[in-house]
């Protein structure tokens, strides 16, 4: 499984999906027997590259992805991938490394779509998407 995030500055978790060029992209194994996190690796765009630029179903972040994880996206950019069936998760966790762990693990919070930077309660969840992976 392939896990994407966000990381405009390339150290912690960045907002606005869109405009993001620079993109952690995790290689993790999905058989509990093998070591989690399997590699790492910075993918680094061009402008014309960037989610809100490119149009079309194949691109370099979105291809072979299952989890796309950002501080912040808008609703028509967590609808868009959804409909590739990539799983968007928004949180507050600016550490990458830690945020696939966490998710790994079934225990990162999730925001709403379109929420980050924010100081009011709704929505938030724990991740439960592979609760049998420990």
């Amino acid at each position: 499984m392939k896990i994407a995030i966000t990381s405009q500055n390339r150290r912690e978790i960045t907002g606005h999906t869109g405009m993001c060029r620079k993109f952690w992209i995790y290689d993790v194994a999905e058989d509990p027997s093998e070591e989690k996190i399997q590699g790492k690796k910075l993918l680094e765009l061009p402008k014309e590259q960037s989610l809100h630029e490119h149009r079309g179903n194949s691109h370099p972040v979105l291809d072979n992805i299952q989890v796309l994880i950002s501080a912040g996206m808008g609703e028509g950019m967590w609808r868009r991938l959804a409909g590739l069936g990539i799983r968007a998760i928004v949180t507050r966790e600016t550490d990458p490394d830690k945020a696939v762990q966490a998710l790994l693990d079934g225990s990162l919070v999730e925001e709403t779509a379109g929420c980050s930077d924010h100081h009011h309660e709704h929505g938030h969840q724990e991740v439960k998407i592979f609760p049998g992976i420990s």
